[in-house]
């Protein structure tokens, strides 16, 4: 890969990696729910389980969408599907009683197998094969996931980091609230951009 074509898909894998979507939402609301130490295996979570996703979409998985469109139109369904139900638990959570733990975090394995119905994810690693791993070789492949983990790690950490320095304002159980129904509707919004690319 040419250093051109590798900047350009630093550059890619930082705005993918950096704008809103549901992992940064989720790691956000988890920071300022858990703080930032157990939220470690949720970010780690994401990590492995994006970076899995590249590899296998570059060695063949996303033929089995171009040959079968309607698997990808069922996967979309599902995906908004499960998204909306995490926004409806995320909204109706209620703050933790005086001296109680505010519930339990999304574990590692929550977190990896979270990518499957993740829009967001898809589209990012079918974007990213697409355009920096055409040829599909394995190289190339383990390039753009390579890429993708260092760039994604600093970046959805940083969602984290700013839950996490919220916290203290969302200390009382009213703020806390309008948090984490804030935090659903932008999980919902996150859907819009997947649905429409289904619908064009």
């Amino acid at each position: 890969m040419s250093s051109d074509l590798l900047l350009a898909l630093v550059a890619f894998a930082f705005a993918a990696s950096i704008t809103p979507g549901p992992n940064n939402l989720m790691v956000m609301a988890s920071g300022a729910n858990f703080g930032l130490r157990r939220t470690v295996p949720h970010l780690a979570g994401i990590l492995v389980g994006f970076v899995v996703m590249v590899v296998l979409v570059g060695l063949g998985l996303s033929r089995v969408f171009e040959a079968w469109p309607a698997v990808r139109q069922a996967l979309v369904a599902a995906s908004a599907l499960y998204l909306a139900w995490l926004a409806w638990k995320i909204a109706t959570a209620a703050p933790p009683a005086e001296g109680e733990q505010a519930g339990q975090p999304i574990t590692f394995l929550q977190a990896a197998l979270f990518q499957w119905v993740n829009p967001k994810a898809w589209m990012m690693a079918l974007t990213a094969v697409t355009l920096y791993a055409a040829d599909r070789s394995m190289a190339a492949v383990a390039l753009v996931a390579l890429v993708f983990g260092a760039v994604n790690v600093p970046c959805v950490s940083a969602w984290a980091v700013l839950g996490r320095q919220a916290r203290r304002w969302l200390a009382t159980g009213a703020r806390l609230r309008l948090f984490n129904r804030a935090m659903a509707v932008f999980l919902l919004a996150s859907l819009a951009p997947a649905i429409a690319g289904e619908l064009a």
